[in-house]
């Protein structure tokens, strides 16, 4: 077996599988490795199947909200009862089925799967150990690093008690009690999600604010409705011991409180995966953690290139699957790019949504001063909840350019807030005005029709 590549790709998630199909359609020839399922954090333990419990979840205030309008469930229990173990084998199934559509992929586009782990023995050469124990040399002319992040847990004594998301999708049920640890995305997204589905959570806060990076106004509006739901946000507040044993646990706080709980989330950050590369063979440098690549994707070591989140830029999949695109481009289909970070969009699948593109006020006042920046918002129930009345007040706002009128950013609270934030991504990306906004004929009645009607 010829074990010769003009490219191999260690690790098969959004970047990886991108780079390789992409590089193999301009006729290189092409291996990936992967040691676990095909398709990376964002196919088998994040964005997907996360965004399925999140719709999941949200079936809870549909049927309750299905009275206001008429709808009556016969039969039903009240209130209503969701089996999460068939809702979580649902979700691993489609998972299942996700990572087969993958392999499939691969074959069709020529890359040759090679199942297991990769570690540099030189330069251009990987000794790939597969789950049996046994082995295989591979050379390779080019090599693409993309082997993504995991998450971390704090050093406190007992952090191996508590989960991490990854284990979330391996329960078949979930305990009554849930303290959640972190203010980040992963952190807010499972507590709206266990709480949804019938859970009580706490949710411990190290610093004062949630979402740190999003605009400061629309994870105000975030927390209300978090904590509208019940779920109880504690600021201030870190763990610092879990004890007890799975399903019995004690959660000890840094102020002195102990919480006793049935699981403990530590969604305490992520971290470039790169354990076990042996990068030192390489020569690749991997400061402070991860790898450092130029804009061209190349690390320090002219063939040995890195996309995705083992880079520690912007980790979304959209970013990592352009990156992997631009690499490929660029080293095989003679169509040099590089990628655009300037304008990148991102969403919060909380309960109730965030979504964003462009400067947060906080970071355009910082550019351009108070003088520079002009707020435009609009606060208001949705039409959805009228005859419910349940819910928190949706928020859009636009901040604005004073002199030029340029809109920098665009936000939303609110549901489906992702999906009308895309739409404006395009606009923003286009450099439009606040002026090209109110020139805009409205869509009535939406929610969306907002932010073209929003008053100077």
């Amino acid at each position: 077996m010829d074990d010769s590549f003009d490219l191999i790709v260690i690790g098969a998630g959004s970047g990886g599988l991108a780079a390789a199909k992409r590089a193999a359609s301009y006729g290189a020839k092409v291996a990936i490795l992967e040691g676990d399922r095909v398709g990376g954090t964002c196919v088998i333990r994040g964005c997907v199947p996360k965004k399925l419990l999140v719709y999941g979840s949200a079936y809870g205030h549909h049927l309750a909200d299905a009275a206001s309008y008429g709808w009556t469930l016969e039969g039903a229990e009240t209130p209503f009862r969701c089996d999460t173990a068939l809702l979580l084998a649902h979700v691993r199934a489609e998972v299942d089925r996700l990572n087969q559509l993958h392999i499939g992929g691969l074959q069709k586009s020529g890359v040759q799967l090679i199942s297991g782990w990769g570690r540099f023995e030189d330069p251009h050469h990987l000794l790939v150990t597969d789950r049996s124990g046994g082995s295989r040399r591979l050379r390779g002319e080019r090599i693409l690093i993309a082997v993504g992040g995991r998450p971390q847990r704090p050093s406190i004594p007992g952090a191996e008690l508590g989960w991490v998301s990854d284990d979330l999708f391996e329960l078949t049920t979930f305990p009554e009690s849930v303290v959640v640890v972190g203010a980040g995305y992963i952190a807010c997204e499972f507590a709206g999600i266990l709480r949804g589905l019938g859970v009580a959570v706490t949710q411990l806060v190290r610093g004062d604010h949630l979402l740190r990076g999003f605009d400061r106004e629309a994870s105000a509006v975030v927390l209300e409705g978090m904590v509208a739901e019940g779920i109880d946000v504690r600021f201030g507040q870190s763990p610092a011991a879990i004890e007890g044993e799975p399903g019995n646990l004690r959660l000890k706080t840094d102020s002195g409180a102990v919480l006793a709980c049935g699981g403990v989330l530590l969604a305490t950050g992520r971290r470039p995966f790169l354990e076990g590369l042996n990068l030192e063979a390489a020569g690749v440098e991997h400061a402070s953690g991860r790898i450092p690549v130029d804009a061209d994707q190349c690390t320090n070591v002219a063939h040995l290139h890195a996309v995705g989140d083992v880079t520690d830029r912007i980790n979304l999949t959209p970013v990592a699957v352009d990156e992997g695109r631009a690499f490929a481009d660029s080293v095989y289909g003679n169509r040099p790019r590089q990628v655009d970070y300037s304008l990148v969009a991102s969403a919060v699948f909380t309960q109730p949504e965030l979504a964003s593109v462009g400067l947060g006020e906080e970071e355009a006042l910082e550019r351009y001063g108070s003088e520079g920046v002009t707020v435009h918002r609009a606060r208001f129930r949705s039409m959805a909840q009228a005859l419910p009345q349940r819910g928190g007040k949706v928020l859009l706002k636009l901040v604005v350019e004073t002199g030029s009128g340029r809109i920098l950013g665009a936000h939303m609270v609110g549901d489906h807030s992702a999906e009308i934030i895309q739409m404006a991504a395009i606009a923003l990306g286009m450099g439009a005005t606040k002026a090209d906004f109110d020139r805009t004929m409205a869509l009535h009645p939406s929610v969306a029709e907002e932010f073209v009607t929003m008053p100077n």
